[in-house]
Parts: C-alpha cells; sequence; structure tokens
C-alpha cells in the first residue's frame, strides 16, 4: 500500500481539540491533548479511507497546502 500525506488541522475546543481532513470532507476527531487529537485522526483516516474504497469511490488525492504567516500582533 502507498503511503499518502493529508494536511490535517487541529483546533483548540473549548473543552478539547478538534482535528480534520480539509481533502477529505467529514473526516474528524476530538481529542483531549494534540496528541490524542492527531492519533484519533490518523486512525479516522484509515477508517474513511477504508470506506470510500468499500463504496467504490475514488480516493482524493491530497491538494491542501498548509504555510504559516507572521504578522505583528
Amino acid at each position: 500500500m502507498n503511503t499518502v500525506r493529508y494536511a490535517i488541522v487541529i483546533e483548540k475546543a473549548e473543552g478539547n481539540y478538534s482535528a480534520y481532513v480539509p481533502d477529505l470532507p467529514g473526516c474528524v476527531a476530538t481529542g483531549a491533548t494534540v496528541a490524542e487529537a492527531e492519533s484519533s485522526l490518523r486512525e479516522a483516516i484509515v477508517f474513511h479511507l477504508d470506506g470510500m474504497r468499500e463504496d467504490g469511490l475514488p480516493i482524493p488525492a491530497p491538494a491542501s497546502l498548509v504555510a504559516y504567516v507572521d504578522v505583528a500582533a
């Protein structure tokens, strides 16, 4: 099986962290810590892709880019 790299977003929520994959709509996870959210999302991605394969849907290629911008605060 090939390895692909999807961009993920982890956001601080009120009592935990939430995470999602911009290139895989509906693929989300949460965790008490950043590390837990990332680990849960990794599992969610595998589950999401397996479901897409089972449904005969094409697997989207990673397309999102991640960048940081420095601004004066």
